[in-house]
């Protein structure tokens, strides 16, 4: 393991040389709470780092980048969105505006790199991405991973508090699906450059989200929904049939079987390093 600063362009060359295979998962992140109070948060460290690791990547002839993006730019849907279905003549939602168009530029920025050189760019468009190993403190988190720790740090017989109405839906991609989608990509992706949708393929309400949460704790929790804190009311699912069509690949792990895997890792880990004071 290597720590660098990737917005510092000696150190992206120092550890970008002689490798044959990049997985650009670094991001600047977090949840709705700064999406919505500090946009500013997710833009310019993150077209930094990946300009610089790109142009690294190709002057160091990298065989393959695969560059995780996200799918901020899409409009809310009933529907399932295809990649396609990206209009940059419309509106992205304000809350999304610097952050989308940040990736929209990244993923435009794979493609540019793709057509000059000899490095193959893949693009991954994923969905909400949960399970072990993700962000639980709930500064930072997204709406899964808040949930699960509240869920698990409050007594049976209390309360938890849901952010805004509840009513807003996410497409949620169990961690090793994605993996699988990675691996995948790697193995069969030939062409210099391809941009896939990678998700569950259906979308579930915050609301539902929770009381599921809640049912596979074995919990009796009440919710409450405090409408001054900030949430983004989207409906948003993806068409993944792209990546069915050319990669053979479709996830494996359904919402109920995510949830009980995950909540089997937090009780190992978190819980476990709550109990030993570690």
């Amino acid at each position: 393991m290597i720590k660098v600063d990737l917005r510092n362009d000696a150190q992206v060359k120092r550890v970008l040389k002689g490798m044959d295979l990049v997985l650009q998962a670094a991001a600047t992140t977090s949840g709705a709470k700064d999406t919505i109070n500090k946009p500013y948060y997710h833009v310019t460290d993150n077209a930094v780092m990946n300009s610089l690791i790109f142009r690294a990547a190709h002057i160091q002839g990298v065989s393959h980048v695969i560059f995780f993006s996200c799918t901020t730019m899409y409009q809310s849907s009933e529907v399932p969105v295809k990649e396609t279905d990206f209009d940059p003549a419309q509106e992205i939602l304000p809350s999304y505006f610097g952050a989308s168009w940040t990736k929209v530029y990244i993923e435009k920025m794979c493609e540019f790199y793709a057509r000059l050189g000899t490095t193959r760019f893949t693009v991954i468009r994923h969905s909400n991405i949960y399970g072990p190993y993700d962000k639980y403190d709930l500064e930072r988190s997204h709406v899964f991973g808040a949930t699960i720790t509240k869920v698990m740090t409050t007594r049976d017989g209390g309360k938890i508090t849901v952010w805004g109405e509840g009513s807003e839906e996410r497409d949620l991609l169990y961690v090793a699906d994605l993996v699988k989608f990675v691996e995948t990509v790697i193995d069969k992706q030939k062409s210099a450059f391809k941009l896939y949708n990678a998700g569950y393929g259906s979308c579930i309400s915050v609301e539902n989200l929770v009381r599921q949460i809640i049912k596979a704790s074995k919990k009796n929790l009440k919710i409450e929904y405090d409408l001054t804190k900030p949430s983004i009311k989207t409906k948003l699912c993806l068409d993944t049939s792209q990546a069915k069509k050319d990669l053979g690949w479709s996830p494996d792990v359904s919402l109920d079987e995510g949830i009980r895997k995950t909540l089997e890792w937090y009780k190992k880990n978190k819980l476990a390093t709550r109990a030993t004071g570690r």
